[in-house]
C-alpha cells in the first residue's frame, strides 16, 4: 500500500513541456546553443553561414519538465530553391511554439540583427532575446549592446555563451517558467527527432564546411547510400558527397586524395561517437550541376518538403 501512495504521489507532480524555436541571422550560433542545452551533438556547427539547411528538433528532458528545441536556419534573402526551402522551414518551425529564442551575436550585431529583433517581437508568443558569444566582448561592450536593445518588446533578455557555458544555467530556467503544463512528448532518452543515417550525413557535411574554400561549401550536399552493420563492433557506412562543379571535385579530392581523406577521417571519428562503433567510410564526390535549383536532387539530399 505505501508503494502504491508513492506511485500515485509520483505521477501527480506537475509536468511542463513544450517548443522553443531558435531564429537569428546565420552564423550567430544557434546550433550551438542547442546542442549545449541538449547536452549532446545534435546538430553541426561551422562559422560557414547557412550551415543548418533542416529544422532540427533536439529534445532536453528532466524530472519535471521537457523542451523541445526547434533549430532554424538562418534567416537570409534565399537566392536558390534551397535557400527558399530552408527561409519557409523557419517560418514553419514557429507555428505552435511556446517560446521563442532570438539570438544575436553580441558582437557583431548588424541592421540584419536589428531587423530580424523588430519583427520577431511581433510574434503572440514567449520571446526571449538572447545576446550570444560574450566570451568575445568585454563588459563595456556587452553593456552597450543590453542598452541599444532596452526597448526591444521582449519578454526577457539573456545574455550567454553557448560555447563556455556562461550563463546557459539561467536561459534553461528561463525557458522552463514559461511552459505549460504538458505531457512527455519523448522518452527520456530521445535526444533529436533525426534518423542515423542524417545525422551521419551531416556530420559529414560539417567537415566538409571546416576545411573546403569559400566558394565551395554551399553547393556540398551528401547522400548516405547505405549502412550496414556489419557485426555488434562495426558498421558500414557508403555516402557520395555531390558538388556543383567539375573544378570543386578536384577540391574536395584534394592532392592525391588528401582533403577527401581528412574530410572521411574526421568524420568518421564523430560518428564513430554516435553510434557506438568502430566505423569503415566509404566516400566518394560526384558532381550534379546546379542541384540547389532541383527539386528531385533536392528531394533526395533530404529536402524532403521542397
Amino acid at each position: 500500500m505505501k508503494d502504491n501512495k508513492k506511485t500515485q504521489k509520483a505521477q501527480s507532480k506537475p509536468f511542463y513541456s513544450g517548443f522553443a524555436a531558435i531564429v537569428g541571422r546565420p552564423n550567430v550560433g544557434k546550433s550551438t546553443m542547442m546542442n549545449a542545452m541538449v547536452g549532446e551533438k545534435v546538430a553541426i556547427v561551422s562559422n560557414r553561414p547557412q550551415t543548418t539547411r533542416n529544422r532540427i528538433m533536439g529534445v532536453a528532458t528532466q524530472d519535471d519538465w521537457q523542451i523541445v528545441f526547434l533549430d532554424t536556419q538562418g534567416l537570409h534573402k534565399p537566392r536558390t530553391k534551397l535557400g527558399e526551402y530552408m527561409v519557409k522551414s523557419v517560418q514553419d518551425a514557429m507555428d505552435g511554439i511556446d517560446v521563442l529564442l532570438t539570438l544575436v551575436d553580441v558582437g557583431d550585431i548588424g541592421p540584419q540583427d536589428r531587423a530580424i529583433v523588430e519583427d520577431m517581437a511581433a510574434r503572440k508568443v514567449k520571446k526571449i532575446l538572447v545576446l550570444n558569444k560574450i566570451d568575445t566582448v568585454d563588459e563595456a561592450k556587452l553593456m552597450a549592446a543590453l542598452a541599444s536593445f532596452s526597448g526591444a518588446q521582449y519578454d526577457a533578455i539573456v545574455p550567454i555563451s553557448a560555447r563556455t557555458g556562461r550563463g546557459m544555467d539561467e536561459l534553461r530556467k528561463l525557458i522552463v517558467s514559461y511552459l505549460p503544463l504538458g505531457p512527455k512528448y519523448f522518452p527520456d532518452d530521445m535526444m533529436t527527432d533525426q534518423p542515423e543515417r542524417v545525422i551521419c550525413a551531416e556530420i559529414i557535411r560539417e567537415k566538409a564546411l571546416l576545411h573546403l574554400r569559400d566558394e565551395v561549401p554551399h553547393g556540398v550536399g551528401v547522400e548516405m547510400m547505405r549502412i550496414e552493420k556489419k557485426s555488434d563492433t562495426l558498421t558500414e557506412i557508403h555516402a557520395t558527397i555531390y558538388c556543383e562543379r567539375a573544378s570543386h571535385k578536384g577540391i574536395i579530392i584534394g592532392k592525391q586524395g588528401a582533403m577527401l581523406r581528412t574530410i572521411g577521417q574526421e568524420a568518421r571519428a564523430d560518428i564513430e561517437n554516435l553510434l557506438g562503433t568502430k566505423i569503415n567510410l566509404q566516400l566518394w564526390v560526384k558532381v550534379r550541376e546546379d542541384w540547389r535549383n532541383r527539386m528531385d536532387d533536392l528531394r533526395t539530399l533530404g529536402y524532403e518538403n521542397t
